[in-house]
């Protein structure tokens, strides 16, 4: 049995192998969305598939590397089947006949096996990154209803086999694609990526030997596990049940319901999304992978922090996700925007849980929210991007994250199963032709409470390029995000092209088609904010003057929402007054 000091060298040792992994994708790729956004995963596993360690970029790839390593394994290339230097590829979300293989079509998984001194399997090194354009409807986000028109479909496939790369599947590959020149460097980082978590793996077990690390790895996933069923134990039996919406404006058929009853019996948990709505001719249906992963990064959120995240942490969990309905999509449906679904998954479980572990959970999050442009202007940007073909331009729109049991929210930040950083103005501004006229918070946008949530982003800009097209997601457009145990609701979300112009334009959907831009036209994205928790009038006085000497809040809403008088010169609180007007509410 290992001792404590040797099984936190190894984890941190292990965990440092999966870190230099996504660094190696961000700092050696070729596209914004991963030098910058970071969007991009790794992780390290055993012989036997199971997960040591990760590199914690974006949580909704995460655990879903797992159930694809596991389909790799079992229904297309064997264990004794594979050889030092194979490197294996898929992109196909129904991979082995169920949605356990990748999210969706541009999230490429890579998985190479390691092999100590070449001789012997002793794990996987294995990495996720979203590749720009797969040779979809176009490379964007639409309303897409079948997978075939996401892009090029490739079920496992060897890239390299032993050592040597496959010409004719890398041909194929550069030539379904509009930004040949990004995929190759992103497919050459991702194998660097791979080569990486090989050669450091080795070198841990080369140092303190493969039979020390395989009883080190066994006792670090037992040791997970035990945390983790120490920490369901203390949460109080019982059944605990929560409804949320996904296209709440009713876009295409919606809003449609996602059901969860969560089941606490001992140190175990389950999941079970018995009673969501059935999957849609649609790109929100969620893979039963992505599903998983959601529902493990809540109970990381519920959970220490400080608990070894590996597979381990997953062995007291049970998620039952019905074939066929959006948390459980069957082929053909799309599932390229996953993420509505998912991010509703996280607000529901912790809507669940907020009866059971109320210090724990937050209020609803701004959700998914993101868009993307295309358009060319090759006399302004000859070398932005792709200058032979169109020139693209996007991020994942920050909002505000929900306030906890006692504390505020956080402002313009990604949420939840995403995590992406907002890429810098000029990157986006040098590579394609548009331009940033505004990004900041918007004040008075929060959701109100004793704790408040994070406030909203404004953002704008305008597009320099010719023939545009232009696509966003966002959620909580109808509905806004809901607060917990008092709080009021936060800000939906809002679009509108042309803004202040003759011919502005209000979009009424939160997604759908894509939208002719062109030279000159600009577009306003208002984020969704979230929800806050407790009665408003419960808030420290203190607090909310100091939101109101930030401009983030108003004198009105000060003394209208959270009962607070303050002076209009110096911002300090009158106190009588203030009492006053909180007595009347009591």
């Amino acid at each position: 049995m290992a001792g404590p000091i040797l099984l936190e060298v190894v984890n941190n040792a292990l965990r440092s192998v999966a870190e230099q992994m996504s660094v190696t994708m961000v700092r050696s790729s070729y596209s914004t969305i991963v030098k910058e956004m970071m969007d991009c995963s790794s992780a390290i596993f055993d012989a036997e598939g199971r997960m040591l360690s990760e590199g914690a970029n974006v949580p909704i790839h995460l655990n879903c590397l797992g159930p694809c390593l596991n389909t790799i394994i079992t229904k297309f290339f064997p264990k004794d089947t594979l050889h030092p230097g194979d490197v294996i590829l898929t992109n196909h979300p129904y991979a082995g006949g169920k949605s356990l293989g990748s999210h969706h079509t541009k999230d490429f998984i890579m998985a190479e096996p390691v092999f100590y001194k070449d001789k012997e399997l002793v794990g996987f090194s294995v990495t996720m990154l979203h590749h720009k354009d797969v040779g979809a409807v176009w490379t964007g986000d639409s309303w897409t209803v079948e997978v075939w028109q996401e892009g090029f479909l490739m079920e496992p496939v060897k890239l390299y086999d032993r050592g040597v790369r496959n010409e004719m599947l890398w041909n194929v590959i550069l030539n379904n694609t509009r930004t040949p020149r990004d995929m190759k460097g992103d497919l050459m980082a991702q194998i660097s990526a791979c080569n990486t978590g090989v050669k450091s793996f080795c070198a841990v077990v080369e140092k303190y030997g493969l039979e020390t690390i395989r009883d080190v790895t066994e006792e670090l996933l037992a040791y997970s596990e035990r945390l983790t069923r120490r920490e369901i134990s203390e949460i109080r039996d019982g059944e605990y049940c929560h409804e949320e919406k996904i296209l709440d404006d009713g876009y295409c058929g919606g809003p449609y319901p996602i059901k969860l009853k969560v089941t606490v019996k001992g140190d175990e948990i389950t999941f079970d999304y018995t009673g969501t709505d059935k999957q849609v001719r649609g790109p929100v249906n969620s893979p039963l992978s992505a599903t998983i992963s959601a529902t493990y990064y809540a109970m990381r959120c519920i959970t220490d922090p400080n608990i070894p995240s590996n597979q381990g942490c997953q062995r007291p969990i049970k998620v039952i996700a019905p074939e066929g309905t959006l948390v459980n999509a069957k082929m053909p449906v799309g599932c390229f925007e996953r993420m509505v679904t998912d991010h509703v998954l996280v607000d529901l479980i912790m809507g669940a849980m907020s009866e059971a572990v109320p210090e724990k959970v937050m209020a609803d999050s701004c959700g998914c929210c993101y868009d993307f442009c295309n358009g060319t202007n090759l006399e302004t940007h000859p070398r932005g991007g792709e200058s032979t073909h169109r020139q693209y331009w996007g991020e994942v729109v920050p909002g505000g994250l929900g306030a906890r049991a006692h504390k505020d929210g956080l402002s313009v930040m990604s949420c939840h199963v995403t995590n992406c950083p907002i890429p810098p103005a000029e990157a986006q501004e040098t590579e394609a032709p548009m331009m940033f006229i505004e990004r900041g918070i918007m004040p008075d946008s929060e959701g109100a409470g004793k704790y408040r949530s994070g406030f909203a982003q404004r953002r704008k800009w305008v597009i320099l390029g010719y023939d545009g097209l232009f696509s966003r997601v966002s959620q909580k457009f109808k509905i806004p995000p809901q607060g917990i145990f008092g709080g009021l609701p936060g800000q939906c979300s809002k679009w509108i092209i042309n803004e202040g112009k003759e011919n502005e334009r209000v979009l009424d959907a939160a997604m759908g088609d894509v939208i002719p831009v062109e030279y000159g036209d600009t577009v306003t994205c208002l984020t969704a904010s979230g929800g806050g928790c407790g009665d408003p009038f419960e808030r420290d006085p203190e607090k909310v003057a100091e939101d109101v000497s930030l401009g983030l809040v108003s004198l009105k809403r000060a003394r209208d929402v959270y009962g607070v008088a303050l002076d209009p010169e110096t911002f300090e609180v009158d106190t009588e007054t203030t009492k006053k007007i909180r007595a009347k509410k009591a």
